[in-house]
């Protein structure tokens, strides 16, 4: 609750914190647009592809052209990872480059905010234990639902609660899985055409709905959480928020779960495609279990929603601001040296399913993509069977034919072994 103060301290010194951004898309605009309102927070360095989309996203979240002038705008992720900022924000979404930033960051001192879920799924124990070596932050992004759930957990630990199951909602129906980029727009109410006018990506926003995001997202949150994720995938059961504590609790109790501390996401549509009642589509959550009778009969005393035990109660956050809240875990990093989420252990991994009957010789597209959806499964089965995860299923060739629904395995795709994403997955199997 300190760090409007403690960053406002360091503008009045003179010193503001000083971020490097690389990958100026959506969620980076949306940090953008926040900047020149944070006293103490500056972006020194923006990294992108095309450095003149970066000028023109800061030309339209507002920034000045004095502001404009004084940022340097790259198209090399590496350098602008190195060029002194305290902070480095890596919002890129590709997982190879991601974690090629993050260890150059790393290598010059700077701490990281990871925006990129999929290599933080992909390699984050290891490049969490980097930056304990190097002596710096490596954060979840606040504003992203892993980072919000996190900080629910942690918060319910704090105050004495057992956490039962945390996660998020969204849009889900088993159907979704076989989804295309081609298919994706009429999901969103969209057509192809407006779509396209607004800069929308369709393979970007299908991972959305095909299930892949979820799997990553919870597959990040079981790693920092410590929880678990379903052995043969995600449930995505239909849930609202009044349902949260019924729904989410063990089966041996009339739930949908196969025991406590488990990660899932809930539906905001029925099975049949009717709307949940007071669904949590854009939100998160945190089901709690009371510690004593006590504390549950305080639960219901409080007005928390509770199962028929009245020993698990939900608590949730309708919504979540992305970029627009991404300076927390920027300042946090700098001035508190605490990250807003961090990949503790390897508990949950989202590999690669064939959404339709492949080839040897074809091509694999990842997230989003015409060939593969995510599946969150957990470690120990990946590590057991050296499954394939998604953020390595993007530009390989297949050696074999995969039957669809089949999950892939790493022996199934000719890996770049001297890429620094295939060295450290390695590294995690042992």
């Amino acid at each position: 609750m300190n760090l409007a103060k403690l960053a406002a301290d360091r503008a009045a010194e003179g010193r503001p914190v000083r971020a490097a951004l690389i990958g100026a898309g959506k969620f980076g605009s949306m940090f953008l647009s926040q900047v020149p309102h944070v006293a103490g927070l500056e972006v020194s360095h923006v990294a992108d592809l095309d450095p003149d989309r970066a000028r023109a996203a800061c030309r339209s979240v507002g920034w000045e052209a004095a502001a404009i002038a004084r940022t340097a705008f790259l198209d090399d992720g590496v350098a602008a990872a190195q060029a002194g900022a305290d902070v480095v924000i890596e919002a890129t979404g590709a997982p190879g480059p991601g974690i090629a930033h993050a260890l150059a960051a790393m290598r010059a001192g700077a701490h990281v905010v990871m925006v990129n879920v999929e290599a933080d799924v992909l390699a984050g124990p290891v490049l969490a234990e980097r930056a304990r070596a190097a002596g710096v932050v490596y954060s979840m992004a606040y504003g992203d639902q892993p980072a919000l759930v996190a900080e629910m957990v942690d918060w319910a630990r704090a105050a004495g609660f057992g956490v039962a199951a945390a996660g998020k909602g969204t849009k889900y129906l088993p159907a979704y899985h076989q989804v295309t980029p081609d298919e994706v727009w009429a999901h969103y109410g969209l057509t192809p055409e407006a779509a396209r006018d607004a800069g929308m990506n369709p393979q970007m926003f299908n991972s959305f709905l095909d299930g892949t995001k979820s799997a990553i997202e919870m597959a990040a949150i079981a790693n920092a959480c410590g929880l678990d994720v379903p052995e043969d995938g995600l449930g995505f059961p239909p849930c609202g928020v009044d349902d949260l504590a019924h729904v989410l609790r063990p089966r041996e109790l009339g739930g949908q779960l196969a025991g406590d501390g488990m990660a899932e996401v809930v539906s905001s549509l029925e099975r049949d495609g009717r709307p949940v009642f007071r669904d949590l589509r854009w939100g998160v959550y945190v089901v709690l279990r009371a510690p004593n009778d006590y504390a549950a009969a305080c639960f219901r005393q409080y007005g928390l929603p509770t199962d028929a035990t009245g020993r698990y109660a939900a608590m949730y956050k309708p919504f979540h601001l992305i970029g627009l809240e991404l300076s927390i875990s920027v300042l946090s990093a700098a001035l508190r040296g605490e990250p807003t989420g961090q990949t503790r252990d390897w508990r949950g991994d989202a590999v690669a399913v064939a959404k339709r009957d492949l080839r040897a010789g074809e091509t694999l597209d990842g997230e989003g993509g015409w060939t593969v959806w995510g599946k969150a499964v957990p470690a120990a089965r990946s590590r057991r069977e050296a499954l394939l995860p998604i953020g390595l299923a993007h530009g390989v060739t297949l050696a074999r034919d995969i039957a669809a629904g089949e999950v892939m395995r790493m022996a199934d795709a000719g890996l770049d072994e001297g890429a620094d994403a295939v060295r450290l997955r390695r590294r995690m199997l042992g």
